[in-house]
């Protein structure tokens, strides 16, 4: 099976604290790496766990609190400096490509590759990225600022041929797309091999929804309903609500309830508030909500759906 999974760069909110880092992922899927998010300190963590810059092609920012994009210049301007030459592609806000545009401007930088910027906005979700087997849209979130998620996506496939009946029938290659399209295979004496027969069914689609800052946020449980693997905000403890509520955050506990209430499969909760440096509690808190949850800590990767 296709690999896809997330590996955790950073799990901090608005500092850098107790060698958490600030918000950062990859996204590898079929060995192409999608980056969620580039706060301080992103390059040194793509370095120490193995991701070469020049490796990323797409990097996705969640909104324009320094938290979560103070790393992408900084990233930009070494991929630049060790010889980039293929595109990279940008989603993020629109005034995203004003800040970047401004810092290569006074810098007098000149990049030596192409960048493909994608405005992201809030009014509803939209596909920003899609290719043959995977696409990724927008979750629209509720923080002080606007703010999206994102969901990583697998598109349907079609129904797999049976390998060794490609050999036992003699099945002309221009025909297994055909079969694999849904066609019967009708055989030289006639007779007519259901396509039912001939092919198993496809993997389910996997999906991870990144849910980056955010209140509770009700109206999102429909688009990411069943998704294999959840990232879920969860900056302050259930002690705090009313200062979650206050600052736009989410509490361990409600990341949970989100979890449960949107029938996820595995649910990481992330974006930890410097006030924290044991993060057990938050675990805890958060499984007597849903039991299937884990802590984001930098370095730890997790499989989107079964392998």
């Amino acid at each position: 099976m296709t690999k896809f999974e997330v590996t955790i760069l950073g799990s901090s909110s608005a500092t850098p604290a107790h060698h958490r880092y600030p918000t950062a992922q990859i996204v590898n899927y079929n060995q192409k790496y999608y980056m969620i998010d580039c706060g301080e300190g992103a390059q040194f963590q793509l370095s120490r766990y193995g991701f070469g810059y020049n490796k990323i092609d797409y990097i996705f920012i969640s909104h324009l609190h320094g938290d979560h994009y103070l790393g992408l210049v900084g990233l930009i301007s070494s991929m630049h400096l060790n010889g980039r030459s293929t595109e990279l592609f940008i989603a993020g806000p629109p005034e995203l490509l004003e800040i970047i545009e401004i810092q290569l401007k006074y810098s007098q930088t000149v990049l030596r590759y192409p960048l493909k910027f994608v405005p992201t906005q809030t009014n509803h979700p939209e596909i920003i990225f899609k290719n043959s087997e995977f696409e990724v849209e927008t979750i629209i979130l509720d923080h002080r600022i606007p703010c999206t998620g994102f969901l990583f996506r697998e598109l349907p496939r079609g129904r797999r041929i049976i390998k060794e009946y490609i050999k036992q029938f003699n099945i002309s290659p221009e025909y297994i797309p055909l079969i694999k399209g849904g066609a019967d295979y009708t055989l030289p004496d006639g007779e007519v091999l259901p396509n039912a027969v001939l092919t198993i069914e496809p993997p389910k689609p996997r999906a991870y929804a990144y849910c980056s800052d955010t209140i509770m946020n009700m109206s999102i449980l429909d688009q990411i309903n069943g998704v294999d693997l959840l990232y879920h905000e969860a900056t302050f403890l259930h002690d705090l609500q009313q200062r979650a509520a206050d600052t736009f955050h989410t509490t361990a506990r409600q990341a949970g309830e989100i979890a449960t209430m949107a029938k996820a499969q595995k649910l990481i909760i992330g974006h930890f508030s410097a006030r924290y440096r044991d993060l057990l509690p938050h675990l805890e808190e958060c499984q007597t909500q849903f039991v299937n949850s884990f802590l984001a800590k930098e370095g730890f990767t997790f499989e989107v759906g079964d392998q």
